[in-house]
């Protein structure tokens, strides 16, 4: 930990590493609060607390700045949770470790919780100094933002006094962003029935592990692997070659994060298992090759079971192969505004088997456009509907319209090329973020939303770009001391 601290800026990064050892899973905030909380009054900062969690500390214009329009800067405190099947964690007890990996800072094992922990460390950074220049700032610190939104959804119309609004959760260094996509999610409990094991049949537990993942939103463009769909892929290859029964299926966690990990158990005839192990080695070649630039490390392993004592039925079993084989992932439709930006996607987030003879199946819907979000939702809506489905829809939230003509982007932008004598590129995201529900509530702010580079996020493979975090640092302090008078 003691390398994390002594990069630059020391200040930021100190807080990073503080950050690092709270457990704050979403929904789970209470100690990152309370640290907050302490933080506030070891300062002599005022602070407030809504019913949520939702923290917002206030500090007083430096000298002479008193004049300059108070800024919200926000971020959430909340972490992705996830590990490598072989890292023994729990992310309700345990800090998170991280090591200086060249250029990057990572996690062993885990997500590294960058998203947003080096926001929050900036913010913290900037509440605790006495020699940085800036106007009346609110630094709002949001909970659950990775699982829903909560904190966002749940905020008051008169808890922030701020005109002006930084969103410190995008994820590359260079680029502002005005704008994001909204979202639904829809889940679907699949209501199976169970026979016992037959007789001459063999169990066998198929595994494919080593994808990347990474966020749902910021990464869907990349065509990286969904273990769901190429486990499940497989299996309705064989299930078209011989007797097939599922005996369960588990995949992916988090609903905003690319399933990286699956494996199942199923029952096959005896007779086949020779050829079961000569056509997954088929595969594995068929997925190396379709995935040889993008998947480098993806594994696929078989293994003999001891025993299963049931299965889902024969219909139950085609029903589900059907079902997840026909389940759209990946990106939709491109935007015909913004050169570049996914405008509708969706996400076969997870699949999990419960004890009561259900299985749990999460999607999650993004899109810039409102009308094809729904025209989505629907047709997976369709992909679902049977007898013994029970289907689900989240709230949603809203996406985030792009201004163009926004002064504090104007400014933004301007503050970058003084730095950097470089123009940093200006774009929406695919990805959500909670400025859509801060607009929502607040639509007269003014918002821009920035950060420095993370790759991998909501993957074990999260980092964060060492140099860019001082980038970010610097740039967000010259942001500050031009922002507009009153």
């Amino acid at each position: 930990m003691s390398f994390i601290t002594s990069l630059s800026p020391e200040a930021v990064w100190s807080y990073f590493s503080d950050i690092c050892q709270i457990p704050r899973p979403s929904k789970k905030e209470d100690k990152i609060i309370a640290y907050l909380i302490d933080f506030a009054e070891k300062h002599q900062l005022d602070y407030k607390k809504d019913a949520i969690g939702n923290i917002i500390i206030s500090k007083k214009a430096s000298t002479g700045m008193e004049h300059l329009k108070t800024v919200i800067l926000q971020s959430h405190v909340d972490m992705v949770c996830e590990k490598n099947n072989d890292t023994v964690h729990n992310f309700d007890t345990d800090p998170i470790k991280p090591y200086i990996a060249g250029d990057w800072v990572k996690a062993e094992g885990t997500t590294l919780g960058a998203d947003d922990g080096i926001g929050v460390a900036a913010e913290l950074a900037l509440l605790a100094a006495d020699d940085i220049s800036h106007g009346p700032i609110e630094c709002l610190f949001t909970v659950d933002e990775e699982t829903g939104l909560s904190g966002a959804f749940a905020l008051q119309k008169d808890f922030m006094k701020g005109d002006i609004l930084l969103n410190l959760d995008s994820e590359d260094e260079g680029e502002l962003f005005i704008g994001c996509a909204g979202g639904i999610d829809t889940l679907i409990d699949f209501n199976y029935q169970s026979i016992d094991k037959k007789s001459g049949y063999l169990p066998f537990r198929i595994l494919i592990n080593g994808l990347k993942g990474g966020h749902s939103g910021g990464d869907i463009h990349l065509g990286l692997g969904n273990a769901n769909k190429l486990l499940n892929r497989f299996l309705s290859d064989i299930n078209k070659k011989t007797d097939l029964f599922l005996v369960s299926f588990d995949g992916g966690n988090l609903r905003n994060a690319i399933a990286r990990e699956a494996e199942a158990t199923i029952l096959i005839p005896a007779s086949f298992k020779e050829q079961l192990r000569i056509d997954l080695n088929i595969y594995i070649a068929v997925l190396e090759d379709e995935f040889k630039s993008i998947e480098p490390d993806l594994n696929l392993e078989l293994e003999s079971v001891a025993s299963v004592s049931s299965s889902l039925t024969k219909e139950d079993t085609n029903k589900f192969l059907e079902m997840i084989d026909t389940c759209p992932h990946g990106v939709i439709a491109m935007s015909s505004n913004i050169e570049g930006l996914v405008e509708t996607s969706t996400n076969l987030a997870s699949v999990k088997f419960s004890s009561n003879n259900t299985i749990r199946i999460t999607t999650s819907q993004r899109s810039s456009d409102e009308a094809a979000k729904e025209a989505l939702k629907k047709e997976i809506v369709s992909v679902f509907t049977s007898e013994n489905t029970q289907i689900m829809h989240s709230d949603g939230y809203p996406g985030w319209s792009p201004n163009l003509n926004s002064p504090i982007l104007k400014i933004a932008e301007e503050a970058y090329e003084r730095l950097f004598n470089t123009k940093p590129e200006v774009k929406a995201i695919h990805a959500g973020l909670e400025c859509g529900l801060f607009l929502d509530k607040y639509p007269s702010l003014d918002m821009v939303s920035f950060g420095p580079t993370i790759y991998g996020a909501h993957s074990p493979d999260e980092r964060i770009n060492i140099k860019s975090v001082q980038k970010f640092w610097d740039y967000l302090l010259e942001v500050l001391v031009n922002v507009p008078e009153n």
